[in-house]
């Protein structure tokens, strides 16, 4: 895909709007935890585990793309959570065409998930977020060093 648009977002923005997304009532609630999607899920679940005072963190780490190419799901890290995921928050930084959530949502399919950015591919499988973005923009985010936006983020 190519991008028409790239969008820079700062660690002040990254900031603002987990605490957005953290004040939205589906995300204001009791948790058993938060499953951050790494790698960019690491950094919005600790802002948002801050805002909900939640101090269970798990991980997934899950490849949807292998340098320029993109690929099939490859789980690279399973967390440690029983059950179909009920009481438990998802929080990532963006979806975009909805792959890694899919795969989420099939190993826990009651899991509520919250990511700050969304696009129109993905925007149907997520419970909160805080803003929609074109399907044809790039989003750099801070922690991004690559330059080339021919690999999407997922």
């Amino acid at each position: 895909m190519s991008y028409s648009t790239v969008l820079p977002v700062t660690w002040d923005d990254i900031d603002r709007d987990a605490g957005r997304l953290a004040a939205q009532a589906v995300v204001r609630r009791p948790w058993d935890g938060i499953l951050a999607i790494a790698r960019g899920g690491l950094v919005p679940a600790t802002l948002v585990a801050h805002q909900l005072n939640i101090r269970r963190i798990d991980v997934i780490a899950i490849a949807t793309y292998d340098d320029r190419s993109r690929r099939s799901p490859d789980i690279l890290q399973m967390p440690r959570i029983d059950g179909d995921g009920a009481g438990w928050l998802v929080v990532d930084d963006l979806v975009d065409t909805g792959v890694t959530i899919r795969m989420v949502r099939t190993i826990y399919p009651r899991i509520t998930v919250a990511v700050l950015y969304t696009k129109p591919l993905g925007h149907a499988l997520t419970d909160a977020f805080v803003r929609s973005m074109p399907q044809d923009t790039w989003i750099h985010f801070p922690w991004d060093h690559a330059d080339d936006p021919s690999v999407a983020p997922e």
